[in-house]
């Protein structure tokens, strides 16, 4: 995993030996699974190791490290997490995190459960169903103190599926590509509307990236209101203006 290794490096992060075995395990599962359902598309060895992996990893950038690994049971949720992407690869670098994982796909959740036994990450939860309704269950709402997601969606719609599972004090890191600015533009109402503030927009400046790719960072500051997220479908369809 020489790829990893190096990219890993240069985000200021010393993968350790069982990380590593835990990666290659991760890749193992997902190329095997893959084959069933639809996980990614990506399945070359180097290219899961800078775009998955790596990507993943990323998101470092916008946490305190030394922080995280003095903090038992800091409190984590990825909100529409595929095949356990970002999760997972923070949780193999961080084993201490409280790790929640949503998907909505049963055959996803069903994956994950599978590879974390696999990888033999204890006590990470799955949960099956849509982030509109998981984030109205009181023992997920505004219960977690960071909270990570992935290409989910735009920004409006994003901040609206992300911001309810948020707990005062705590930080959104939404994963984005390409060019934000009339994006942001068009969340600013969003991301005020349900309890956050902007803190960053971070570019990833990796020679392996040779796209653009950001981390929005966004704080919440304040409770998000009762009636968000509203029923499945109406954030994506009629986003918040």
């Amino acid at each position: 995993m020489e790829r990893l290794i190096q990219g890993a490096k240069r985000l200021g992060v010393e993968l350790t030996p069982r990380q590593l075995e835990q990666f290659h395990s991760y890749y193992r599962e997902i190329v095997s699974w893959n084959k069933q359902i639809n996980l990614t598309a990506i399945v070359n060895y180097e290219k899961v190791q800078i775009k998955h992996f790596l990507d993943s990893l990323t998101v470092t950038l916008a946490i305190d490290k030394a922080a995280i690994k003095n903090e038992a049971n800091l409190s984590v949720i990825d909100v529409g997490t595929g095949a356990g992407l970002p999760g997972i690869p923070l949780r193999i670098l961080f084993p201490q995190i409280k790790l929640a994982l949503l998907d909505s796909t049963s055959k996803k959740t069903a994956f994950l459960c599978h590879v974390t036994k696999q990888l033999g990450l204890d006590g990470v939860e799955i949960i099956t169903g849509r982030a509109e309704e998981v984030a109205h269950q009181p023992q997920y709402r505004e219960q977690f103190q960071l909270v990570l997601s992935r290409a989910l969606a735009q920004l409006p719609t994003l901040a609206e599926l992300t911001l309810p599972f948020c707990q005062i004090g705590g930080t959104v890191i939404a994963q984005k590509k390409g060019e934000l600015s009339r994006e942001l533009t068009n969340a600013a109402n969003a991301i005020n509307t349900l309890g956050g503030k902007l803190r960053e927009l971070k570019k990833i400046d990796l020679e392996e990236f040779k796209d653009e790719r950001y981390l929005v960072i966004i704080d919440k500051t304040h409770p998000t209101p009762q009636e968000y997220p509203r029923r499945p479908g109406v954030p994506a369809r009629r986003p918040i203006q």
